[in-house]
Formats: C-alpha cells, structure tokens, sequence
C-alpha cells in the first residue's frame, strides 16, 4: 500500500479560525461580601482567571464584574450584557432561587448557575435544588481552576454542534449527577486536555498555528441521566473519544445503581475500540466492569488526579507514545510526531506488531489532534503488507507527507533546535518577507488552498521549491551594526565598487550565520540567493531586476566553506540596495533608499546535472497580458518567453523563444529557415559544479556570477535535455527536421514541446496565468522552471519561482489618432505601449543611424549615460529614440542600458535596423520596470504603416552632439499622442498655430 492509495487528506488550518466561535465574555458573580470575600482569599478572582488563561496560552479570558445583592444584579444586567451569571446563597434581599427565577423571566437565554461553596450547608441547596431557573449546580472548593472549567465546560456546549462537523474535533462524555463529583472532576479533566494540546502544539508550524490548535481540542460534555448520556452519544457518535462515568445515576426517573454499567457496555458494543473509564465510590464494581471491558477508578482513592491523569496516558494516547514489548516492557518514547517519524525505522518488529494490532498508533495521533490522519490510519492493517519493515516505512512515509501537507503553504518559522528539512518555505527573523518573497509565500498559500492546477495535470508534479527567507530585520541589524546607511549621506559620492567593498568588509550577525550553518548542514542542492525587498514586485513600482542574484553550486564536501560563499553571496544582495541603477529607480518613484530593507531568499535551484553543469530544461516567464499582440492574437491571450537553462537570458531580454500559450504553435519569428536560423537561442546559461574559482570573483566582477557558465549551444549537443528540445538544420538541403541528429547543426525550436506536446508546457501556463491573474486581481507576470526526465526516470516537473503583478495602464479612450495627426508626425508606430498625451517635452535624444554600429553599442550606452546627467537638476524629461531591444544585456540585440543611464527618460522608442533585428523586449526586468514608471514604450517596426523622419531631425539644430548620439532641444514642446486601445503612437511637432488659440481669458497656471 502506498501512501496515494490511502489518500490522507491534508486539511488547512483555516477550518481553525472557525472553531470556538462562541465565547463566555462576561460573567456576572452575585453574592453576599462574606461570600465573596471566601472566594477572593484577599486576591482577585479576576486576576486569578487571567492567570489561568495565560498558563494555559488560552485567549480571551473572561471579564468577572461582581455584585452583593439581587437589586444591583439587575442595575447590571440593564446596563450591559452577560452570558453567564454565578449566583451564591444568602443574597441580600431575595432568596437565591427567587432571583434565579426572575433572571430566567427576565432574560431567558441567560445561563444562571447556582455555585456553593463547601463551608455553607450544601446537602440543604442540592436537595431542595427543585427550581428550573438553575442550569447547572456546581460546589466550589477555593481553586480558580474550577472557575475555568466552568467557563470552558459552557463554551463546550455552545460550540460543540458547530466544531465536531466541520473539524470532527473529539468529544469527551462525562456522566455524573453529583455536583460534589463533577464539580471535582471537572478541573481535572480540562487540565489535562490543555496540557496534553500544549504538548501537541510543539508540532505547530508558527504562533498563529499554536493559538489556533488549541481551539481543536477535545470538548467535554456533561451528562446527569442515562437518557441524557445516550442522547449525548448518538448525537455525537463519530466524534467520541471516551466516555467517563459513574455507576450509579437516574435512569428512566429512578436511580439506578448499573446505570453505568447498562450504558457502557452498550457503547463498547457498538465501538469495541473506545477507551472508556468507570468512575464509582462502591469498590464491589471493579469486578463487575471487566465484562464491559472499562478501566475502573475509586472515587475515593488518595490518588484520585494521578489515575485519571493515567488512563489519559494509557488509554486515549495522550503524552508521549511509549514503544512497548508484546510484555509491557518499555522500549524507547516519541515525544512528537517528527520523533516518531525518526524512531520507528529503530523500533523492534515484535513491538510494531503489539502496537498495530492494539490500533495504538492511530489513538496516538488522534489525541494530537490529527484528526483526518489518524481516521484514515485507523482500517489500515498490519496484514495489508508483506512484513512488518513495509508496515514501518508506510508509516514513514505517511508521517513524513503528513508533516509536508500541514507545512504545505503556509511561511514555517525557522527553528534552530527542531529544523525540518522537509518544510517547503522557511523564515529566519521576524522582519518583512520583502516583496519577492511575500509573491512566494502567496503563490504556496493559493496552490494549497486552491488545487486546481495539481488536479488538471495529474502526471506532472507542480510545486515551489524549497525557500528560506531570511527576513529583513536581519539586513536592519546588519546596516546598523556595521554603520552602512553613512553610505546613503547626501554629500558623499561613492561607487558601486566602493559600496561592495564595504558591505563585504562588514561583519555578519552571529545569530543569523548560525541559522545558516544548520541550513547548510541540512541541504546540499544548488542555491539560489535572491533579492526580495520591501519594494520589490509591488503593484505599481515593482524594482524588477535591480537588485542581484547569485548562484551556489553548494557543493563543497567543506561546510566552512559553503557558509562563507553563502555569507558572501548574502552581503551582496545586501549591498545591491546601495549601488546606482536602484537609487536612480528610487528616485524616479515615491520611494527612498533609506526606507528599503532587503530579505534575502535562498531557493533550491531546480536543474539537473549534465556533467560538470547544472540546469533546468527550460526556463521562462509567463505574462496574462501581451503588450504587443500581433495577427488574430489577443492581448487577453497572454505571451510566455522561454529559453535552455536558468532564466537569466530570458529576464536579461536576450535571444529566446516567444510564444502565445493559446497558439503555441503560431511562432511569426520561426516562418522561414532563414528566421528560425536567425532568431533560435544560441547560448545558454548552467550552473558551474565543478569547484569554485573563490569569493573575490564576486566582487572583482560586478557583472557576472562567477559560478554561472555561458554555453554556446554547439558545446552541450551530448546533453540528452539539450538533444531533447532541439531540431536539425541540414545544410545541404537548407531544411529543419523537428528530430535531433549528429548529422546536421542543432537549432533550438522546443518543437517536441510546442508542437508535439511531449509535456503540456502550453496548457500549464495557460492556466497559471489564468488563476494567477484571479489570485491577484490583476494582470501577472509567472517566472517558471522546467525539467523533464531524462530517459524516463520520474514525472516531468514544473516549478513555480515567481509571481508579480504587471504595470499595466488603464486604457483612456479619450485620445484619438487621425490620419491628420499621421500626415503631421515625424514618428508613427502602430506598436506601442501608453495612454495619454505629453504636453511637457522639449527634448528629443536619437542615436544617428548614420554612425550606429552594432559592435559599438556599449560606448553608446556610456553616451546615454551622460547625455541623461544633463537632465539631473532641471526636472526635465525627454524622449530617446535608437534602434534594437532596449535595456538588453546582449549587445548584438539593442544598446545595453541600465536604469541610471536612462532614469530621466520619458517616452522611449525602439526602431528597427538591417543590422540588428530583435523581437519587442516585453520579458525583460528593464521593460517591467519601464511600464510601471508610466513611461510610454513605443516600437517602430519595419514592416506595416510604421515609420520615423530622420531627414525632420537632420534640419533641427542640435544642443548636444556625440560620436554615436544627437540631443535636440525644441523652443515648444513635442506633441505627443498614445492611444492605449488601438496601440497606436505619433510625435510631431508642436504648431504654433495650437499655441495662439489659446484664449487670454484663460489664466496659464504656474505663471506670476
């Protein structure tokens, strides 16, 4: 049997938020002073309860107001409400039963209770106890424990009907008519449930998880008759965890004295397994309840507390669970569920045995409050398997997919002493998850919450790797201790090196390496260090791609040397808050360096080795929305971006595969031979495993992770994934076969995938885009991961790594192009992303076609760089015009530019050259970061209606002049029109004649 074919189901803890929903708020106590005065012992009994709720890590205490006679009582109860009043004997004024019949009369629903204390003559009120107002008699002998169990016994009752159907939490059934008795047992009975459930807290996955397990604890009823008791077991029979009860009690309107036993043995008839307990003061009924079978306890034993206390143990698996010999003899204990887990594989097959068939194991997770897991536990029997090792690692297994499944979506706090490898997403601090990771955490809580996607694809394993998020108080502490944020002074002038230097100069917090040492001690895999800061991947700002992202082969047999990489790697993230290109981000935003905190997530990476390389089959990002959709594609359709290897190509906007999942098969790039020689990957990027060339490449290097490689795809033809996804080019007969061969040149067209479906990449990001975008209320954009088997050794599995909202802008049908303002413009595009009119730019930068050089374009973007520094002080915004993929890390697809060469930039136009020909750079982080800042993104294709007047720009006199750039400075503002529904964009000219019609009346705002 295996653990799918027992289908264990993994319930949220959300079911917990419902529980207990039913309080006692405010309890009124009525009472003489003396009275009062005996209960209070010189301390407030108020005090005396909160105590006890705080002991207990219970929430809500309830709130005592006192009074001495029956006339305040009522002054009360019309001021305010009450859900409990605790009357006691010799009121001032009124007799305790009158006030209590009164109350009733007054208010119905208002529970009255009658508490005696044992010092008055109690035999007196309990025999002449005849009155209806009182709901239950209790005697109270000076604990504040009893004033607890009252209040939770009453809580029972109110929620009991509500929590058993939609949690099935476990029902204990008292059964006792003696207010002496129950008022004794009680105390007892709610102490152990609370302790035993702050045990099973330890197992808890965070704080809110611990508060809300204790509202699953087993309720306890109280029953007076027979009648009542039978009443109380069918109606809650599938939840029943045991039953307690006298021997002698009313049955049928007449005591008697086998009402107990009567009652039990009909119950053990129908559920042979249930624990039940014999609580009786006549010693002649020990005998006679071994024919039920029950445990028999004498009311009147010294030990009393500790008997009970002991059947809990024994009996209802509560406490540790104790590995016993088939003869009683101890073998070792299991405090929880993740010992037990690490124990049993150790544990004798003759104790597996003695415990399976005695359903010990089931009773035991059930008194943990694993509900749904020990039920279903509960048929599987020892003789479903071959042996008794088969029985062990079922259990095992079960153990360690239930852990999973609870840990399953949920930020797990990171423990030190208790780390599990098997939590799926961890945090070490209390700070801020920071944006990147806050994406993460929701994505894990969704797909747990929300199955759809795992059911729809049953053959492919869809998850998030594991993630530890080390939260941002830790980066706080780090900047602090070390005086870093002297680095932010604003008359201080410091570089991207020197900022390195000092981030890794500084000293790191003991308590998080540390943390990080028992994290390394526990995963081998490859690493990803990511940024996630406060301002990372927000709705409207979402500093996609600023900060930086290191890969760790984590494959050093050294441990020392692991964790200084990863320190390392962590004070670079650290100092990436710091350097130019995200200080200049922030300054074109609301945001200011000094308000961001950076976490730092550390992920599996997930890939497969190929030698000295490791690296997924592909990787990509998925967007719900297409900026750009040509030929019947809708921009609802969505586009996905994928390439071989780690995703760096594809957010750096380098050479990959574009496609609309609904149409996987329309790819306009791939129509000829010629276009898909030209426009297939041809490099990919893996993960370096074969030694490490040491931590000041980092830091040497600002551009490159010293452990990633950069293959040339002709270099890995003998890797099965790289054969696997690649077509043939043969030559000689200038055609592509969708099959891989030695005989011709491999070209990258995902055919197996796109075209033949060997794995349902289409479909799955069609519907993560879909739900994404329902999750989020918004557009999203979807970083994925992909490895398929290699030779057939498992399921194909598909890794969620990202989920961010999309700027995308609101479509304002207003603006209106007509041919007229074509006829006008310099520049017409029939591509382009915005919505709105610019009235305020006199600034125009182009780079000269006549001087562009395909080799040159990163002295081009240093000349951007400076021409852009012009515009620093005068808030003045301008337009930038130049061929190829903008913002790309590829200098043969467009000029390289990061966002402090082009942070003043307003409108940006991407044009097409012979020399560089680059599909629109939507995928990219720089075209993210570009769309949210609102600045219009316009592409000047070659083909269609679209064009651009360099011979209008030659006749403007120039303002700045380089060897690869032109900035014109006009005397009245560039007309600029975006029209967000057709996709259309002109600039022209602003004619003189607009200016003139403007009436004098009219006042210009600004002006003196």
């Amino acid at each position: 049997m295996d653990i799918a074919q027992a289908g264990f189901p993994s319930p949220s803890i959300k079911i917990y938020h419902e529980l207990m929903g039913k309080k006692v708020g405010d309890i009124l106590l009525v009472s003489s002073p003396y009275d009062a005065f005996i209960m209070e012992e010189e301390g407030r009994l108020s005090n005396r309860i909160i105590n006890e709720y705080k002991g207990l890590n219970l929430s809500k205490p309830p709130r005592l107001t006192w009074v001495s006679s029956a006339e305040e009582a009522f002054l009360q109860l019309g001021k305010k409400h009450f859900d409990l009043i605790l009357a006691m004997p010799s009121l001032d004024g009124m007799d305790v039963y009158v006030f209590g019949e009164e109350v009733k009369r007054r208010y119905s629903g208002l529970f009255f209770f009658l508490l005696l204390h044992n010092t008055c003559d109690v035999d007196l009120y309990i025999c002449d106890d005849t009155s209806t107002a009182v709901d239950r008699t209790y005697i109270w002998s000076g604990n504040a424990d009893l004033l607890l169990a009252i209040v939770k016994n009453l809580e029972d009752e109110m929620n009991v009907a509500f929590d058993t159907k939609n949690a099935k939490v476990r029902v204990i059934i008292l059964v006792e008519d003696s207010p002496y008795h129950y008022s004794s047992f009680l105390p007892v009975l709610y102490r152990q449930i609370v302790l035993q459930t702050q045990s099973v807290i330890a197992d808890s996955i965070n704080e809110e998880h611990r508060l809300l397990k204790m509202r699953g604890r087993p309720k306890v009823l109280v029953a007076h008759t027979y009648e009542e008791a039978i009443s109380l077991y069918e109606q809650y029979k599938p939840y029943v965890l045991s039953v307690f009860s006298d021997m002698r009690y009313p049955k049928g309107g007449r005591e008697d004295e086998q009402a107990g036993f009567k009652l039990l043995k009909k119950i053990k008839y129908e559920i042979p397994d249930l624990p039940v307990l014999v609580l009786s003061t006549e010693e002649k009924n020990r005998a006679l309840v071994t024919h039920i079978p029950a445990v028999f306890i004498n009311k009147n034993s010294s030990n009393l507390h500790d008997q009970i206390k002991t059947f809990f143990v024994s009996k209802l698996g509560f406490g540790a669970f104790v590995f016993r010999e088939p003869n009683g003899e101890e073998i070792a204990r299991a405090s929880g569920i993740r010992e037990m887990g690490k124990l049993i594989a150790e544990i004798p097959d003759e104790s597996i045995l003695f415990h399976a068939n005695n359903n010990d194991f089931s009773r035991w997770f059930m008194a943990r409050s694993e509900i749904d897991f020990a039920l279903n536990l509960k048929p599987v029997s020892i003789d479903d398997f071959k042996n008794p090792e088969e029985f062990k690692q079922f259990i095992i297994d079960t153990i360690r997919f239930r852990i999973r499944g609870t840990r399953q979506g949920h930020v797990i706090e990171f423990d030190f002493e208790k780390f599990d490898s098997d939590t799926d997403f961890m945090k070490i601090g209390s700070g801020s998850l920071g944006g990147k990771a806050r994406g993460l955490a929701f994505m894990a809580s969704q797909t747990k919450i929300d199955p759809s996607l795992a059911k729809m694809f049953p053959g492919v394993t869809i998850s998030i790797p594991q993630t530890v998020v080390i939260a941002t108080d830790g980066f706080k502490l780090f900047v602090e201790e070390n005086n870093l944020a002297r680095l932010l002074e604003s008359d201080r002038e410091v570089t991207d090196n020197q900022v390195i230097e000092r981030f890794v100069a500084a000293t790191f917090p003991d308590w998080l390496e540390k943390n990080l040492k028992l994290y390394l001690e526990n995963v081998r895999y490859p690493i990803a260090v990511r940024s996630s800061s406060l301002f990372e991947d927000a709705h409207y700002q979402p500093f996609a791609g600023l900060y930086d992202t290191f890969m760790l082969p984590n494959s050093d047999p050294n441990l020392e040397n692991r964790l200084e990489r990863l320190v390392l790697a962590i004070k670079l993230v650290y100092a990436s808050t710091y350097l130019k290109a995200p200080r200049s981000y922030a300054k074109s935003t609301m945001y200011r360096t000094e308000d961001e905190e950076m976490a730092v997530i550390l992920q599996q990476l997930k890939g497969m080795h190929h030698k000295h390389y490791f690296y997924p089959t592909l990787s990509g990002v998925a967007q719900s929305y297409n900026f750009y959709p040509i030929s019947h594609l809708k921009a609802e359709d969505g586009i996905a971006y994928i390439a071989l290897g780690l995703g760096k190509i594809v957010m750096e906007g380098g050479k990959i595969l574009r496609f609309c999942p609904r149409y996987p098969q329309f790819l306009p790039q791939f129509s000829t031979v010629d276009d898909i020689l030209e426009n297939s990957q041809k490099h990919f990027y893996a993960l370096k495993t074969n030694g490490f060339s040491g931590n000041g490449s980092f830091v040497d290097n600002l551009t490159k992770d010293p452990a990633l490689a950069r293959l040339d795809l002709s270099d890995a033809m003998d890797h099965p994934v790289v054969r696997a996804l690649s077509s043939t080019f043969y030559a000689q007969d200038n055609r592509i076969r969708d099959s891989f061969s030695t005989k011709g040149f491999p070209v990258l067209t995902f055919a197996n995938i796109l075209k033949y479906n060997t794995f349902p990449l289409a479909q799955i990001l069609e519907e993560v885009t879909k739900i994404g975008s329902r999750w989020m209320g918004s557009s999203v954009e979807v970083e994925f991961a992909v490895n398929l088997p290699v030779e057939g050794g498992g399921n194909p599995e598909f890794s969620l790594l990202q989920i961010r909202p999309m700027g995308r802008y609101k479509q304002n049908l207003r603006v209106k192009i007509d041919q007229t303002a074509i006829d006008q413009a310099f520049c017409y595009s029939s591509l382009s992303l915005g919505n709105g009119e610019y009235k305020d730019i006199y600034d125009l930068v182009y780079v000269d076609p006549g001087t562009f050089d395909p080799v040159k374009t990163v002295e081009m973007a240093a000349e951007i760089n400076k021409i852009n520094g012009l515009f620093n002080n005068n808030n003045r915004k301008y337009v930038l015009i130049g061929p190829g993929r903008w913002g790309s890390s590829d200098r043969w697809l467009g000029i390289p530019v990061v966002w402090n060469d082009i942070s003043n930039v307003g409108v940006m136009v991407e044009t097409t050259i012979d020399s560089i020909k680059a599909d629109p750079s939507q995928g990219s982080h720089f075209f993210q970061n570009i769309t949210s800042l609102g600045i219009s993104y316009i592409t000047v294709s070659d083909k269609g209606d679209d064009f651009i007047d360099y011979d209008f720009f030659a006749c403007q006199a120039c303002a700045n002049t380089t060897r690869y750039l032109k900035h014109i400075h006009f005397d009245t503002p560039i007309k600029i029109l975006v029209d967000g529904k057709t996709s259309q964009a002109v600039l022209m000219p602003d004619s003189p004649t607009e200016q003139e019609e403007v009436m004098d009346d009219i006042p210009v705002i600004g002006e003196d």
